[in-house]
């Protein structure tokens, strides 16, 4: 309380200022020894707050006592103030008379308490919006030592009062308003005061918790963590903003979530009073909040599948693919069963059978330590055919195309498991499984919905790539058919060969190419060597590859040159993306505005024959890489044919180039897959590839030369050097196509061949015969004597009658016994059928009959007629000659 003067004595204390003596026993009922004085409010007390203030007033209307909270009031210090009029120092003019009339009942021993407005002196001023104030006075009459009248004034500030009014309302609106629990914790940590919204909350009245702890709204672990956070908000004095808090209210069990706001509140003088405690239930934005997480991760975890799923064209690893995106994202262990008849090949799938069906497991993914998968109640390992009993739930999955919802078993590391069919295009094609251990939380409709899309994208996937593995099988089995089956051989040649599909290395499925190479036998033991890629992939290079190669083989057997034989070709290509062929194909590409219209097929090819008596081989180039002739001794180079332009392009003729190959020279012919990849730039394979062969020694691969091989024991084994070649060139890129034709040259010795010119005479049919007979006797064959005799003689006789020039006839002895007669002749024989009555015209007939085949070709000099016998001891039947007499009757 702030001290009130009184004029009763006055005496002067230690510091020499006047010491105000209190009135007779005023509070104790005894007169105040000397030196006693009044003791200010304690901290805490009302006064800290409301502004009071006391002065006195003598006998004369004047101040004559001013007290330290007037001075703080009205800002004038007491040496002023004292013998101050106050009606003249704080009472506006106009109100000056009536304030002397108060003044003067006041006077005369009359109380008086009232609202009184004031000015406040400049000194006080700094707004002209304050510069009056308004007190509330108190008038008491007293006496002097002297008997005369006098009065004690006690002033409040209004303003005071009324802030502190506005403050009670606020207080009072946010504890019994506010929408938030509102507390306020005593620093012994007990509740003081609670809102009702709070009440509410917790149940019972207002007061009914009041004296309540942490400990009585809030499980033990939490409220020991709510406590310490208090003590640490009294004694430091931060503020604590949105501190979640976890209990439970009573009455129910569902786990609620409060955000709570914690700061310390003082009093008037600055002594902390306790903590406010303000708390707003966000269970419902918790509960928001988890859902808005669970869908953006969903969300991330469908991107996730959608950009990882599908990556692959192989089944198996499609399925990986699945359990990478979920494990452990989505769950901590996950298989995929797949039908064993979708993985064999089978057309088409088991579909909604009754779920029994095989199946094989084709991936399993766990998060926890490697842990097998037990959540159905079996154990498969990874690879294992297996199915399903028929009321299992897996199988009433695989039935109804339906997921399932599988319990764990009881003591088992699994909580539950989600058996998901996997679905595309309304095909069933195999069953995914996700688990969760004990402790994750369970699956709920979401997460069903979620494993049920993850399903459905990694089947279709899988189905895309049972599509293409069916179509890549396919192209690849047309591909190969379409090539020499098995080893091919040729006469003069040791042959070797080797063809790798794209990837066939990697394990990775592509599409097929164009990539093929052949191996022709043509009359006079000569052989062509055919290699070629036709530009593209897919089954359409490889349809049009087969077509190039048919058109190769029908145009050999005419026996063409090369360079005829490859313009005939290019004709044939550029008719292939034409829908009325080669003439259709050739209008369009004088209309450059159709050209849209027709599909253009381009391709590459290097044609060789090879002659074995005389060891030449004409090559011809149509944009191909050029061929690798590694000579005994030398090092490999790289034939200078001329490259000439694809086939397809047209236009351009095509240049042949003939080479005597020495004996036992290697020729190989190649494909750009084995020399050319993205990490390998052409000229860098071409110089492996030479490098290559120019290195093998016999003891390629660390095997010994051949012991079977005909005059080749001096030589390395052709396959190992295949073999060798394969394995130091880079042909594990799998970017294209690779095949390899490698032949080593092998000529007819002088002794397999007889040569015989004779002149253009009758008497020459008999030496024809007699040469035949010695040549065949010398060779030991004389179970062909008669039948070659006979042929000799027939078609000596049709180059007598109906040919030109001298005549020439060769033996040829190889695999097969061949006969050649030549003369200079361009008119080609024609086989005709005779009539009963006809007397000739049966001897080509003769000769179709008894030999094992026979033909005619160009030569730059005329003709060849010639025909084939097979030796004797081979699984070929010769036909008797007097019975192929009889027949021709």
């Amino acid at each position: 309380m702030s001290e009130i003067p009184a004029k009763a004595t006055e005496s002067e204390d230690s510091s020499g200022g006047p010491r105000t003596e209190a009135a007779d026993g005023l509070f104790s009922g005894d007169a105040p020894s000397a030196g006693a004085m009044w003791q200010s409010s304690p901290p805490g007390s009302m006064y800290d707050y409301i502004k009071v203030a006391s002065f006195s007033i003598g006998p004369d209307g004047l101040i004559d006592q001013w007290s330290l909270r007037a001075e703080q009031l009205f800002g004038i210090p007491a040496a002023r103030a004292v013998g101050m009029d106050p009606i003249a120092a704080f009472v506006d003019p106009d109100r000056r008379e009536q304030g002397q009339r108060k003044m003067a009942e006041i006077l005369d021993g009359r109380e008086w308490t009232g609202v009184v407005p004031f000015r406040l002196p400049d000194t006080m001023v700094r707004d002209e919006r304050d510069r009056e104030g308004l007190a509330e006075v108190y008038v008491m009459p007293t006496r002097t030592e002297e008997g005369e009248k006098a009065a004690v004034c006690i002033v409040v500030d209004v303003r005071t009062l009324r802030r502190i009014e506005t403050d009670l309302a606020a207080s009072q609106a946010i504890f019994g308003q506010s929408p938030f629990g509102f507390l306020l914790i005593d620093p012994d940590l007990r509740v003081r005061r609670a809102n009702q919204r709070f009440a509410s909350i917790f149940g019972g009245s207002v007061d009914d918790h009041r004296g309540k702890g942490v400990h009585d709204y809030l499980p033990r672990g939490e409220a020991e963590r709510v406590a310490a956070t208090l003590r640490r908000v009294l004694e430091t004095g931060d503020s604590i903003t949105d501190m979640h808090v976890t209990g439970f209210v009573p009455g129910s069990e569902e786990r609620r979530h409060w955000s709570v706001n914690l700061y310390r509140v003082h009093s008037g003088s600055g002594r902390s009073i306790g903590v406010a405690w303000l708390g707003t239930d966000i269970t419902a934005r918790r509960a928001a909040a988890r859902e808005a997480a669970a869908a953006r991760r969903n969300l991330a975890l469908l991107n996730e599948a959608g950009a990882r799923i599908g990556n692959s064209l192989d089944l198996e690893t499609t399925a990986r693919e699945l359990l990478d995106v979920v494990v452990p994202g989505f769950c901590d262990l996950a298989t995929v069963d797949l039908y064993q008849g979708l993985l064999a090949g089978d057309e088409t799938p088991p579909g909604l059978a009754d779920g029994s069906a095989e199946v094989r497991r084709v991936a399993f993914a766990s998060a926890v330590s490697e842990a097998p998968f037990d959540g159905t109640g079996e154990r498969v390992k990874l690879g294992a055919v297996h199915h399903y009993a028929f009321n299992s739930p897996c199988a009433a999955a695989l039935r109804t195309a339906r997921p399932q919802t599988v319990p764990g078993e009881e003591g088992g590391l699994v909580q539950s498991t989600l058996a998901v069919p996997m679905v595309a295009h309304d095909t069933v094609v195999g069953l995914a499984q996700f688990a969760r251990t004990k402790g994750s939380e369970p699956f709920g409709d979401r997460d069903r919905d979620l494993a049920v899309e993850l399903a459905a994208r990694a089947a279709v996937c899988i189905d895309n790539a049972r599509l293409y593995r069916r179509e890549h099988e396919r192209a690849l089995i047309l591909q190969r058919s379409l090539l020499p089956p098995g080893d091919p051989e040729a006469s003069g040649l040791d042959i070797a060969c080797r063809y790798l599909p794209g990837n066939a290395a990697t394990g990775r499925p592509s599409e097929v190419g164009g990539d093929w190479f052949d191996v022709i036998e043509l009359p006079g033991h000569r052989t062509a060597l055919v290699v070629g890629d036709v530009m593209g992939r897919g089954l359409r290079a490889a349809v049009a590859m087969g077509e190039l190669r048919t058109a190769v083989r029908t145009l050999a057997q005419l026996d063409l040159e090369p360079a005829e034989v490859l313009s005939q070709l290019d004709e044939i290509a550029r008719g292939l993306g034409a829908p009325g062929g080669v003439r259709q194909a050739t209008r369009a590409a004088r209309r450059p505005r159709e050209a849209d219209l027709s599909e253009v097929y381009l391709a590459t090819c290097v044609y060789a024959v090879y002659d074995s008596v005389t060891r030449r081989c004409t090559f011809a180039n149509a944009g191909h890489l050029p061929p690798v002739l590694v000579e005994p001794g030398e090092p490999a180079l790289m034939l200078d044919v001329p490259p000439g332009m694809p086939l397809g392009v047209g236009g351009e003729p095509f240049e042949e180039v003939e080479v005597e190959l020495p004996e036992g020279a290697l020729l190989a012919l190649y494909t750009d897959g084995l020399v050319e990849s993205r990490d390998h730039p052409l000229d860098e394979g071409l110089q492996a590839f030479v490098g290559a062969l120019t290195g093998p020694s016999p003891m390629v691969s660390g095997h010994p030369p051949s012991a079977t091989a005909p005059r080749a024991d001096t030589h390395p084994n052709l396959e190992d050097v295949c073999d060798h070649v394969l394995n130091t060139l880079d042909t594990h890129h799998g970017e294209d196509d690779i095949a390899l034709l490698m032949a080593r040259v092998q000529g007819l010795p002088a002794e397999s061949v007889g040569d015989w010119t004779l002149p253009r005479e009758p008497r020459s049919v008999g030496r024809a015969r007699e040469h035949a007979r010695a040549q065949l006797l010398g060779w030991d064959l004389e179970p062909l004597v008669d039948t070659t005799e006979l042929l000799v003689s027939e078609l000596v006789t049709n180059a007598l009658r109906y040919g030109e020039g001298e005549i020439r006839l060769r033996l040829l002895l190889d695999r097969t016994l061949v006969c050649e007669v030549w003369d200079a002749g361009l008119v080609q024989p024609r086989r005709r059928r005779a009539r009963d009555t006809d007397e000739g015209g049966r001897g080509l007939q003769l000769v179709g009959l008894l030999s094992a085949a026979w033909g005619s070709r160009r030569t730059p000099r005329g003709k060849t007629v010639w025909f084939e016998l097979p030796l004797p001891g081979t699984d070929t039947v010769l036909t008797d000659p007097a019975e192929a007499l009889l027949s021709l009757f």
